[in-house]
Protein backbone atom coordinates (compact mmCIF):
# COMPACT_ATOMS: atom_id res chain seq x y z
CA UNK A 1 0.00 0.00 0.00
CA UNK A 2 1.70 3.05 -1.23
CA UNK A 3 0.49 6.86 -1.50
CA UNK A 4 -0.92 8.80 -4.24
CA UNK A 5 1.27 12.03 -5.35
CA UNK A 6 -1.72 14.02 -5.56
CA UNK A 7 -0.25 17.18 -6.54
CA UNK A 8 3.07 18.23 -8.55
CA UNK A 9 5.81 20.26 -7.18
CA UNK A 10 9.10 21.98 -8.54
CA UNK A 11 11.95 21.61 -7.28
CA UNK A 12 14.66 18.14 -7.56
CA UNK A 13 14.70 17.65 -3.56
CA UNK A 14 10.96 18.01 -3.10
CA UNK A 15 9.99 16.45 -6.09
CA UNK A 16 12.06 13.11 -5.80
CA UNK A 17 10.73 12.65 -2.18
CA UNK A 18 7.36 12.64 -3.39
CA UNK A 19 8.17 10.73 -6.01
CA UNK A 20 9.53 7.89 -3.61
CA UNK A 21 5.89 8.11 -1.97
CA UNK A 22 4.35 6.10 -4.98
CA UNK A 23 1.47 5.78 -6.44
CA UNK A 24 -2.09 4.87 -5.14
CA UNK A 25 -5.02 3.97 -7.61
CA UNK A 26 -7.80 6.56 -6.75
CA UNK A 27 -11.52 5.07 -6.58
CA UNK A 28 -13.91 4.16 -9.24
CA UNK A 29 -14.80 7.43 -11.18
CA UNK A 30 -15.92 7.89 -15.02
CA UNK A 31 -12.93 7.67 -17.19
CA UNK A 32 -12.28 11.32 -18.55
CA UNK A 33 -9.01 12.50 -16.35
CA UNK A 34 -9.94 16.30 -15.07
CA UNK A 35 -7.52 18.98 -14.44
CA UNK A 36 -6.94 21.76 -11.73
CA UNK A 37 -6.87 24.11 -14.58
CA UNK A 38 -10.15 22.65 -16.44
CA UNK A 39 -11.86 22.70 -13.37
CA UNK A 40 -10.98 26.30 -12.79
CA UNK A 41 -11.96 27.04 -15.70
CA UNK A 42 -15.24 25.31 -15.54
CA UNK A 43 -16.01 27.66 -12.09
CA UNK A 44 -15.00 30.64 -14.15
CA UNK A 45 -17.37 29.94 -17.03
CA UNK A 46 -20.44 28.41 -14.41
CA UNK A 47 -20.23 29.39 -10.75
CA UNK A 48 -23.40 31.19 -9.77
CA UNK A 49 -22.30 33.84 -7.48
CA UNK A 50 -19.65 34.83 -10.00
CA UNK A 51 -22.14 35.19 -12.56
CA UNK A 52 -24.27 37.63 -10.07
CA UNK A 53 -21.66 39.36 -9.48
CA UNK A 54 -21.05 40.42 -13.20
CA UNK A 55 -24.88 40.77 -13.35
CA UNK A 56 -24.23 43.59 -10.66
CA UNK A 57 -21.53 45.34 -12.44
CA UNK A 58 -23.81 45.83 -15.20
CA UNK A 59 -26.44 47.23 -12.62
CA UNK A 60 -23.95 49.89 -11.35
CA UNK A 61 -23.39 50.26 -14.80
CA UNK A 62 -26.53 51.69 -15.40
CA UNK A 63 -26.26 54.64 -12.97
CA UNK A 64 -23.81 56.76 -14.90
CA UNK A 65 -26.22 57.14 -17.97
CA UNK A 66 -29.20 57.83 -15.48
CA UNK A 67 -26.52 60.68 -13.80
CA UNK A 68 -25.85 61.43 -17.51
CA UNK A 69 -29.80 62.25 -18.15
CA UNK A 70 -29.26 65.44 -16.25
CA UNK A 71 -27.51 67.18 -19.27
CA UNK A 72 -30.10 66.23 -21.95
CA UNK A 73 -33.45 68.28 -22.30
CA UNK A 74 -36.43 66.59 -21.05
CA UNK A 75 -39.86 66.62 -23.32
CA UNK A 76 -43.23 65.60 -22.64
CA UNK A 77 -46.13 66.14 -24.87
CA UNK A 78 -49.73 66.67 -24.01
CA UNK A 79 -53.45 65.74 -25.77
CA UNK A 80 -56.67 66.36 -24.64
CA UNK A 81 -60.09 65.70 -26.60
CA UNK A 82 -63.28 67.05 -24.50
CA UNK A 83 -67.08 67.67 -25.13
CA UNK A 84 -68.53 70.60 -23.65
CA UNK A 85 -71.96 72.63 -23.17
CA UNK A 86 -71.64 76.67 -23.38
CA UNK A 87 -74.90 78.79 -22.55
CA UNK A 88 -73.91 82.48 -22.45
CA UNK A 89 -75.80 85.39 -21.85
CA UNK A 90 -74.50 88.85 -23.53
CA UNK A 91 -75.38 92.64 -22.28
CA UNK A 92 -74.87 95.04 -24.96
CA UNK A 93 -75.77 98.55 -24.50
CA UNK A 94 -75.95 100.79 -27.41
CA UNK A 95 -74.40 104.75 -27.85
CA UNK A 96 -77.92 106.02 -26.58
CA UNK A 97 -78.11 104.05 -24.19
CA UNK A 98 -80.07 101.38 -24.62
CA UNK A 99 -79.66 98.04 -24.00
CA UNK A 100 -80.43 94.74 -24.97
CA UNK A 101 -79.93 91.21 -24.12
CA UNK A 102 -78.42 87.64 -26.48
CA UNK A 103 -78.11 84.33 -25.62
CA UNK A 104 -76.31 81.36 -27.08
CA UNK A 105 -75.56 78.01 -26.06
CA UNK A 106 -74.35 75.12 -28.24
CA UNK A 107 -71.87 72.05 -27.99
CA UNK A 108 -68.33 72.40 -28.61
CA UNK A 109 -65.71 70.37 -29.56
CA UNK A 110 -62.71 70.75 -27.54
CA UNK A 111 -58.83 69.46 -28.65
CA UNK A 112 -56.01 70.63 -27.16
CA UNK A 113 -52.55 69.37 -27.82
CA UNK A 114 -49.38 70.66 -26.37
CA UNK A 115 -45.61 69.93 -25.85
CA UNK A 116 -43.10 71.33 -22.87
CA UNK A 117 -39.13 71.16 -22.92
CA UNK A 118 -37.25 71.72 -19.97
CA UNK A 119 -33.20 72.62 -19.87
CA UNK A 120 -31.22 72.51 -16.84
CA UNK A 121 -29.06 75.00 -17.24
CA UNK A 122 -27.42 75.32 -13.48
CA UNK A 123 -27.87 73.07 -10.61
CA UNK A 124 -25.00 73.55 -8.36
CA UNK A 125 -22.77 71.21 -10.03
CA UNK A 126 -24.90 68.34 -8.80
CA UNK A 127 -25.20 66.80 -12.32
CA UNK A 128 -21.28 66.52 -13.45
CA UNK A 129 -20.85 65.27 -9.19
CA UNK A 130 -23.61 62.53 -9.72
CA UNK A 131 -21.87 61.38 -12.73
CA UNK A 132 -18.71 61.42 -11.13
CA UNK A 133 -20.01 58.96 -8.45
CA UNK A 134 -21.76 56.79 -10.76
CA UNK A 135 -18.37 56.45 -12.44
CA UNK A 136 -16.68 55.63 -8.71
CA UNK A 137 -19.33 53.19 -7.98
CA UNK A 138 -19.13 51.25 -11.56
CA UNK A 139 -15.09 51.09 -10.58
CA UNK A 140 -16.27 49.98 -7.33
CA UNK A 141 -18.58 47.22 -8.45
CA UNK A 142 -16.09 46.04 -10.73
CA UNK A 143 -13.39 45.40 -7.78
CA UNK A 144 -16.33 44.00 -6.28
CA UNK A 145 -16.00 41.34 -9.26
CA UNK A 146 -12.85 40.90 -8.85
CA UNK A 147 -12.83 40.01 -5.27
CA UNK A 148 -15.59 37.53 -6.05
CA UNK A 149 -13.43 35.99 -8.70
CA UNK A 150 -11.07 35.36 -6.30
CA UNK A 151 -12.86 34.06 -4.07
CA UNK A 152 -14.51 31.29 -6.72
CA UNK A 153 -11.44 30.43 -8.09
CA UNK A 154 -9.75 29.50 -4.45
CA UNK A 155 -12.93 27.95 -3.38
CA UNK A 156 -12.85 26.06 -6.73
CA UNK A 157 -9.19 24.89 -6.05
CA UNK A 158 -10.14 24.37 -2.67
CA UNK A 159 -12.98 21.82 -3.71
CA UNK A 160 -10.78 20.16 -6.09
CA UNK A 161 -7.90 19.07 -3.74
CA UNK A 162 -10.34 18.30 -1.09
CA UNK A 163 -12.23 15.63 -3.19
CA UNK A 164 -8.72 14.79 -4.43
CA UNK A 165 -7.33 13.80 -0.44
CA UNK A 166 -10.48 12.46 0.56
CA UNK A 167 -11.13 10.10 -2.55
CA UNK A 168 -6.93 8.94 -2.17
CA UNK A 169 -7.80 8.86 2.13
CA UNK A 170 -10.41 6.33 0.56
CA UNK A 171 -8.28 4.41 -1.21
CA UNK A 172 -6.30 3.81 1.59
CA UNK A 173 -8.57 2.95 4.25
CA UNK A 174 -10.02 0.34 1.54
CA UNK A 175 -6.35 -1.05 1.25
CA UNK A 176 -6.11 -0.81 5.32
CA UNK A 177 -9.07 -3.50 5.65
CA UNK A 178 -7.50 -5.63 2.89
CA UNK A 179 -4.63 -5.53 4.77
CA UNK A 180 -6.15 -6.02 8.31
CA UNK A 181 -8.69 -8.85 7.23
CA UNK A 182 -5.69 -10.54 5.90
CA UNK A 183 -4.07 -10.17 9.08
CA UNK A 184 -7.07 -11.35 10.96
CA UNK A 185 -6.92 -14.27 8.71
CA UNK A 186 -3.50 -15.37 9.58
CA UNK A 187 -4.08 -14.65 13.24
CA UNK A 188 -7.29 -17.31 13.38
CA UNK A 189 -4.89 -19.64 11.13
CA UNK A 190 -1.86 -19.26 13.94
CA UNK A 191 -5.16 -19.11 16.96
CA UNK A 192 -5.91 -23.09 15.83
CA UNK A 193 -2.22 -24.09 15.70
CA UNK A 194 -1.85 -22.61 19.12
CA UNK A 195 0.59 -19.76 18.42
CA UNK A 196 -1.42 -17.21 20.00
CA UNK A 197 -3.99 -16.61 22.21
CA UNK A 198 -7.95 -15.77 22.13
CA UNK A 199 -7.50 -12.31 22.67
CA UNK A 200 -4.85 -11.56 19.84
CA UNK A 201 -7.65 -12.84 17.58
CA UNK A 202 -9.59 -10.21 19.43
CA UNK A 203 -7.62 -7.43 19.08
CA UNK A 204 -7.28 -8.58 14.87
CA UNK A 205 -10.74 -8.06 15.29
CA UNK A 206 -11.04 -4.56 17.32
CA UNK A 207 -8.85 -3.27 15.01
CA UNK A 208 -10.48 -4.66 11.10
CA UNK A 209 -13.69 -2.84 12.98
CA UNK A 210 -12.05 0.30 13.67
CA UNK A 211 -10.68 0.06 10.01
CA UNK A 212 -13.77 -0.57 8.41
CA UNK A 213 -15.45 2.29 10.46
CA UNK A 214 -12.55 4.31 9.12
CA UNK A 215 -13.57 3.54 5.85
CA UNK A 216 -17.15 4.06 5.74
CA UNK A 217 -16.33 7.52 7.38
CA UNK A 218 -13.50 8.49 3.96
CA UNK A 219 -16.77 7.58 2.01
CA UNK A 220 -18.87 10.05 3.53
CA UNK A 221 -16.23 12.64 3.21
CA UNK A 222 -15.97 12.17 -0.66
CA UNK A 223 -19.81 12.41 -1.06
CA UNK A 224 -19.68 14.99 0.86
CA UNK A 225 -16.83 16.94 -1.44
CA UNK A 226 -18.15 15.37 -4.52
CA UNK A 227 -21.01 17.35 -3.31
CA UNK A 228 -19.31 21.11 -2.70
CA UNK A 229 -17.05 20.42 -6.27
CA UNK A 230 -20.48 20.18 -8.28
CA UNK A 231 -21.60 23.48 -6.25
CA UNK A 232 -18.40 25.39 -6.86
CA UNK A 233 -17.28 23.66 -10.31
CA UNK A 234 -21.05 23.35 -11.64
CA UNK A 235 -20.43 19.63 -13.30
CA UNK A 236 -19.87 16.54 -11.94
CA UNK A 237 -16.25 15.25 -10.90
CA UNK A 238 -14.38 12.88 -13.20
CA UNK A 239 -11.20 10.94 -12.29
CA UNK A 240 -8.97 14.46 -11.07
CA UNK A 241 -5.48 14.52 -11.75
CA UNK A 242 -2.57 15.99 -9.91
CA UNK A 243 -2.99 19.45 -9.09
CA UNK A 244 0.42 22.04 -9.18
CA UNK A 245 0.98 25.10 -6.32
CA UNK A 246 1.56 28.33 -8.24
CA UNK A 247 4.83 29.78 -6.14
CA UNK A 248 5.87 31.16 -9.26
CA UNK A 249 3.12 33.81 -9.64
CA UNK A 250 3.42 34.91 -6.04
CA UNK A 251 5.72 37.74 -4.05
CA UNK A 252 9.14 36.29 -3.77
CA UNK A 253 9.39 38.10 0.07
CA UNK A 254 7.56 38.61 2.40
CA UNK A 255 7.94 42.92 2.54
CA UNK A 256 6.95 42.86 -1.04
CA UNK A 257 3.98 40.87 -0.94
CA UNK A 258 2.91 43.23 1.65
CA UNK A 259 3.31 45.63 -0.26
CA UNK A 260 1.20 45.00 -2.98
CA UNK A 261 -1.34 43.18 -0.58
CA UNK A 262 -2.04 46.98 0.70
CA UNK A 263 -2.04 48.30 -2.50
CA UNK A 264 -3.76 46.30 -5.13
CA UNK A 265 -5.94 43.44 -3.19
CA UNK A 266 -9.65 44.27 -4.02
CA UNK A 267 -10.78 44.41 -1.18
CA UNK A 268 -8.44 48.00 -0.51
CA UNK A 269 -9.30 49.04 -4.21
CA UNK A 270 -12.93 48.56 -3.27
CA UNK A 271 -12.26 50.63 -0.36
CA UNK A 272 -10.65 53.65 -2.09
CA UNK A 273 -13.21 53.88 -4.30
CA UNK A 274 -15.67 53.99 -2.37
CA UNK A 275 -14.24 56.86 -0.53
CA UNK A 276 -14.34 58.67 -4.25
CA UNK A 277 -18.10 57.80 -3.72
CA UNK A 278 -18.13 59.17 -0.38
CA UNK A 279 -16.65 62.69 -1.28
CA UNK A 280 -18.98 62.96 -4.46
CA UNK A 281 -21.94 62.72 -2.21
CA UNK A 282 -20.83 65.27 -0.14
CA UNK A 283 -20.63 67.50 -2.86
CA UNK A 284 -23.86 66.72 -4.25
CA UNK A 285 -25.79 67.23 -0.86
CA UNK A 286 -23.84 70.77 -0.72
CA UNK A 287 -25.14 71.49 -4.30
CA UNK A 288 -28.96 71.71 -2.69
CA UNK A 289 -27.97 74.93 -1.50
CA UNK A 290 -27.35 76.23 -4.50
CA UNK A 291 -29.90 77.83 -7.00
CA UNK A 292 -31.29 76.18 -9.91
CA UNK A 293 -32.14 77.48 -13.58
CA UNK A 294 -34.34 75.78 -15.91
CA UNK A 295 -34.86 76.71 -19.59
CA UNK A 296 -38.71 76.00 -20.67
CA UNK A 297 -40.00 76.18 -23.67
CA UNK A 298 -43.59 74.71 -24.27
CA UNK A 299 -46.48 75.42 -27.12
CA UNK A 300 -49.94 74.77 -27.09
CA UNK A 301 -52.79 74.22 -30.23
CA UNK A 302 -56.07 74.27 -29.24
CA UNK A 303 -59.31 73.48 -31.63
CA UNK A 304 -62.30 75.04 -30.54
CA UNK A 305 -62.61 76.53 -27.10
CA UNK A 306 -64.06 75.95 -23.24
CA UNK A 307 -65.18 79.43 -23.00
CA UNK A 308 -67.02 80.36 -26.53
CA UNK A 309 -68.90 78.76 -29.20
CA UNK A 310 -67.28 81.37 -31.73
CA UNK A 311 -63.59 80.50 -31.13
CA UNK A 312 -62.33 77.97 -33.54
CA UNK A 313 -58.58 77.79 -32.69
CA UNK A 314 -55.84 79.23 -31.07
CA UNK A 315 -52.16 78.60 -30.10
CA UNK A 316 -49.84 79.50 -27.16
CA UNK A 317 -45.90 79.17 -27.61
CA UNK A 318 -43.74 80.57 -24.66
CA UNK A 319 -39.77 80.21 -23.67
CA UNK A 320 -39.60 81.32 -20.11
CA UNK A 321 -36.20 80.87 -17.56
CA UNK A 322 -36.88 79.49 -14.16
CA UNK A 323 -34.72 80.69 -11.26
CA UNK A 324 -35.38 78.66 -7.85
CA UNK A 325 -32.95 80.07 -5.22
CA UNK A 326 -33.53 77.74 -1.51
CA UNK A 327 -33.47 79.88 1.45
CA UNK A 328 -34.66 77.40 4.10
CA UNK A 329 -36.26 74.32 3.57
CA UNK A 330 -36.56 73.41 7.68
CA UNK A 331 -32.88 72.33 8.17
CA UNK A 332 -32.74 68.75 6.21
CA UNK A 333 -30.46 69.87 3.93
CA UNK A 334 -27.65 70.92 5.90
CA UNK A 335 -27.83 67.50 7.60
CA UNK A 336 -27.72 66.10 5.06
CA UNK A 337 -24.35 67.43 4.24
CA UNK A 338 -23.18 66.56 7.55
CA UNK A 339 -24.40 63.03 7.12
CA UNK A 340 -22.35 62.59 4.05
CA UNK A 341 -19.39 63.88 5.60
CA UNK A 342 -19.80 61.75 8.35
CA UNK A 343 -20.10 58.97 6.04
CA UNK A 344 -16.87 60.03 4.24
CA UNK A 345 -14.93 59.95 7.29
CA UNK A 346 -16.04 56.12 7.99
CA UNK A 347 -15.35 55.46 4.45
CA UNK A 348 -11.51 56.59 4.87
CA UNK A 349 -11.39 54.37 8.19
CA UNK A 350 -12.64 51.77 6.03
CA UNK A 351 -9.86 51.78 3.52
CA UNK A 352 -7.33 51.44 6.68
CA UNK A 353 -9.23 48.77 8.22
CA UNK A 354 -9.21 46.95 4.39
CA UNK A 355 -5.83 47.41 4.19
CA UNK A 356 -4.78 46.06 7.67
CA UNK A 357 -6.82 42.85 6.84
CA UNK A 358 -5.13 42.15 3.64
CA UNK A 359 -1.88 42.74 4.84
CA UNK A 360 -2.64 40.30 7.97
CA UNK A 361 -4.68 37.53 5.67
CA UNK A 362 -1.03 37.84 3.53
CA UNK A 363 1.06 37.23 6.62
CA UNK A 364 -0.66 34.09 7.97
CA UNK A 365 -1.40 32.93 4.07
CA UNK A 366 2.77 33.44 3.79
CA UNK A 367 3.28 31.59 7.34
CA UNK A 368 0.73 28.85 5.91
CA UNK A 369 2.67 28.20 2.93
CA UNK A 370 6.00 27.99 4.35
CA UNK A 371 4.28 25.40 7.08
CA UNK A 372 3.26 23.55 4.60
CA UNK A 373 6.56 23.45 3.09
CA UNK A 374 7.70 21.70 5.59
CA UNK A 375 4.75 19.54 6.48
CA UNK A 376 5.12 17.70 3.00
CA UNK A 377 8.80 16.86 3.89
CA UNK A 378 7.80 15.67 7.56
CA UNK A 379 5.47 13.57 6.67
CA UNK A 380 7.38 11.72 3.65
CA UNK A 381 10.22 10.96 6.23
CA UNK A 382 7.13 10.23 8.76
CA UNK A 383 6.03 7.70 6.39
CA UNK A 384 9.30 5.93 5.26
CA UNK A 385 10.21 5.64 8.67
CA UNK A 386 6.75 3.51 9.76
CA UNK A 387 7.15 1.38 6.47
CA UNK A 388 11.01 0.58 8.11
CA UNK A 389 8.99 -0.32 11.44
CA UNK A 390 6.45 -1.87 10.51
CA UNK A 391 8.32 -4.38 8.13
CA UNK A 392 10.56 -5.05 11.25
CA UNK A 393 8.03 -5.74 13.71
CA UNK A 394 6.22 -8.06 11.29
CA UNK A 395 9.72 -9.96 10.93
CA UNK A 396 10.01 -10.11 14.76
CA UNK A 397 6.63 -10.84 15.02
CA UNK A 398 7.41 -14.21 12.65
CA UNK A 399 9.91 -15.04 15.52
CA UNK A 400 8.08 -14.41 18.29
CA UNK A 401 9.42 -11.45 19.43
CA UNK A 402 6.62 -9.00 18.92
CA UNK A 403 3.07 -10.00 19.78
CA UNK A 404 -0.10 -9.29 17.70
CA UNK A 405 -1.08 -5.88 19.16
CA UNK A 406 2.35 -4.45 18.02
CA UNK A 407 1.93 -5.14 14.59
CA UNK A 408 -1.48 -3.74 14.11
CA UNK A 409 -0.23 -0.77 16.07
CA UNK A 410 2.60 -0.48 13.47
CA UNK A 411 0.56 -0.94 10.69
CA UNK A 412 -2.03 2.01 12.02
CA UNK A 413 1.30 4.37 12.61
CA UNK A 414 2.01 3.70 8.59
CA UNK A 415 -1.64 4.79 7.62
CA UNK A 416 -2.06 7.90 10.13
CA UNK A 417 1.01 8.97 8.53
CA UNK A 418 -0.04 8.42 4.84
CA UNK A 419 -3.10 10.39 5.41
CA UNK A 420 -1.54 12.58 6.71
CA UNK A 421 1.35 12.89 3.47
CA UNK A 422 -1.70 12.97 1.44
CA UNK A 423 -3.13 15.84 3.86
CA UNK A 424 -0.15 17.90 3.90
CA UNK A 425 -0.19 17.50 0.04
CA UNK A 426 -3.60 18.71 -0.27
CA UNK A 427 -2.50 21.67 2.37
CA UNK A 428 0.47 22.44 -0.03
CA UNK A 429 -1.31 23.33 -3.09
CA UNK A 430 -4.31 25.04 -1.71
CA UNK A 431 -2.03 27.51 0.16
CA UNK A 432 0.08 28.42 -2.55
CA UNK A 433 -3.51 29.66 -4.17
CA UNK A 434 -4.43 31.23 -0.65
CA UNK A 435 -1.00 33.26 -0.68
CA UNK A 436 -1.71 34.56 -4.35
CA UNK A 437 -4.94 35.41 -3.71
CA UNK A 438 -4.05 37.68 -0.71
CA UNK A 439 -1.59 39.41 -2.83
CA UNK A 440 -5.05 40.16 -4.97
CA UNK A 441 -3.49 38.24 -8.00
CA UNK A 442 -5.31 35.22 -8.45
CA UNK A 443 -7.59 35.84 -11.60
CA UNK A 444 -8.15 34.24 -14.81
CA UNK A 445 -5.51 36.42 -16.44
CA UNK A 446 -2.50 35.63 -14.17
CA UNK A 447 -3.58 31.90 -14.07
CA UNK A 448 -3.24 32.05 -17.73
CA UNK A 449 -6.55 29.74 -17.91
CA UNK A 450 -7.25 29.98 -21.14
CA UNK A 451 -10.52 30.89 -21.56
CA UNK A 452 -12.21 33.97 -23.14
CA UNK A 453 -11.52 37.10 -19.27
CA UNK A 454 -15.19 38.78 -18.97
CA UNK A 455 -14.24 42.62 -19.55
CA UNK A 456 -16.65 44.58 -17.72
CA UNK A 457 -15.96 47.51 -19.96
CA UNK A 458 -17.76 46.02 -22.95
CA UNK A 459 -21.01 46.77 -21.48
CA UNK A 460 -20.01 49.94 -20.05
CA UNK A 461 -19.42 51.20 -23.22
CA UNK A 462 -22.21 49.83 -24.49
CA UNK A 463 -24.76 51.76 -21.94
CA UNK A 464 -23.23 54.99 -21.02
CA UNK A 465 -23.99 57.28 -23.38
CA UNK A 466 -27.32 55.46 -24.77
CA UNK A 467 -30.32 57.76 -24.58
CA UNK A 468 -33.18 55.56 -24.84
CA UNK A 469 -33.50 51.98 -25.96
CA UNK A 470 -35.27 49.37 -23.58
CA UNK A 471 -32.84 46.53 -24.73
CA UNK A 472 -30.13 45.21 -22.11
CA UNK A 473 -26.99 44.36 -23.61
CA UNK A 474 -25.16 41.27 -22.40
CA UNK A 475 -21.73 43.01 -22.58
CA UNK A 476 -20.00 40.77 -25.10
Amino acid sequence: MRVRNIFQLSGGGLRRALAAAGALALSAAPASAETLQGALIQAYQNNPSLNAQRAAVRVADENVPQALSGYRPRVSLSASIAETYIDTLSRTTSATGATSYSSSSGHNAVQTYGGTVTQNLYNGFQTGNRTRQAESQVSSARENLRLTEQLVLLSAVTAYMNLLRDTAILDLQRRNVEVLEEQLRQTRDRFNVGEVTRTDVAQSESRLAAGRSSMLSAESNVTTSRAAYRQVIGVDPGRLTAGSPVDRLSPRTLPQGISQARAQHPSVTTAMFNIDSAQFQVKIAEGALHPTLNLVGSAQKQYGSNSSLQSLESFNGSVSGQLNVPVYQGGSEYATVRQAKETLAQRRIDLDTARDQAQQSFVQSWGQLEAAKAQIQATQAQVTAAEIALNGVREEARVGQRTTLDVLNAQQELVNARVALVTAQRDRVVASYTLLSASGRLSAQVLGLGVPVYDPTVHYRQVRDSWFGLRTPDGR
